[in-house]
């Protein structure tokens, strides 16, 4: 069995595609990695890119693509409404095939100790990945962002796992992690009232009493005028898509607004999408066995 590996960083560029195409592109040059996505948002300011292939082929793909990033990102000018706190942003790594969650986690300590000597850039470990409890949450390492970090890594609570204690001067801080796969879903909202997006994240994410595997934020697209509740759904199975659209919806009529769609970032396991088709089509007893795709060769 061949051992095939899953990679999901986000860089902190969504808006310049010369930029985009350079971070990318060792992605695309390294054999044995496939490059099977990449999305871009002006509005976060933000780029996904997902790719897989065999483990060590794939580290040297993250590491020369976070080589790029750091070169050509510099966040003292970036301006995004998603959470950041470094050129290249969070790096996770997720097992697929032939290789465990551990695998996964000693891949992240791996790249973590190798990027932060050659680019002397500061890195924390998050998800299984953390060193210490408090680092387990994503948002708990990024909170200060980008503006905020330079002080907050004089706290000896945040001292980085690998790397100088001081923010890279152009491109701040890396996050890098083990975790299962999860879906970035975002549900659009027929409304410019960014309070209104904030107050149905607060409620229907798990830390504002909603769903268990959620993490939500409000944000404002401002080229369509509207604003979306933006979300990690970190167990698809656990808390559902349509959960969280049917959430949404009861929340949002306290404020007269309805939901105008969705969307779903970077690549979505089949089952996410399986679950959500049989509630609203009101399936019965029906499985991924029934999906044509899944017999294919």
């Amino acid at each position: 069995m061949k051992k095939i590996m899953q990679c999901v960083p986000n860089f902190s560029e969504g808006r310049d595609q010369q930029k985009i195409d350079k971070i990318c592109a060792p992605f695309r040059d390294q054999a044995n990695v496939k490059l099977l996505d990449v999305q871009s948002d002006a509005d976060h300011n933000r780029m996904v890119v997902t790719a897989v292939g065999n483990p060590e082929d794939l580290k040297q793909a993250v590491l020369a693509a976070m080589g790029q990033a750091i070169k050509i990102i510099d966040m003292t000018k970036h301006k995004g409404q998603h959470p950041r706190m470094g050129a290249v942003d969070v790096v996770p790594f997720i097992p697929i095939q032939g290789v465990t969650m551990q695998d996964a986690v000693v891949m992240s300590k791996q790249l973590a100790a190798e990027a932060s000597e050659a680019y002397n850039i500061p890195i924390f470990l998050y998800e299984r990945s953390a060193t210490a409890p408090h680092r387990t949450n994503l948002a708990a390492v990024r909170k200060g962002q980008f503006e905020g970090m330079a002080e907050k890594l004089n706290d000896p609570q945040w001292q980085p796992d690998f790397g100088p204690a001081q923010i890279h001067p152009t491109a701040g801080v890396t996050a890098m992690s083990a975790r299962p796969p999860l879906v970035a879903f975002n549900v659009n909202l027929a409304t410019d009232q960014l309070a209104v997006a904030d107050a149905i994240a607060k409620k229907v994410r798990f830390l504002g009493g909603g769903l268990r595997y959620c993490k939500a934020m409000g944000v404002t697209l401002e080229d369509r005028g509207i604003v979306q509740v933006s979300m990690n759904m970190t167990d698809f199975t656990k808390s559902t898509l349509y959960q969280i659209v049917e959430l949404i919806r009861i929340e949002a009529k306290r404020y007269g607004v309805s939901i105008v769609g969705s969307e779903v970032v970077g690549l979505v396991p089949m089952q996410a999408m399986v679950d959500a088709a049989s509630y609203y089509m009101g399936l019965e007893n029906f499985t991924m066995d029934q999906v044509l795709e899944t017999h294919l060769l």
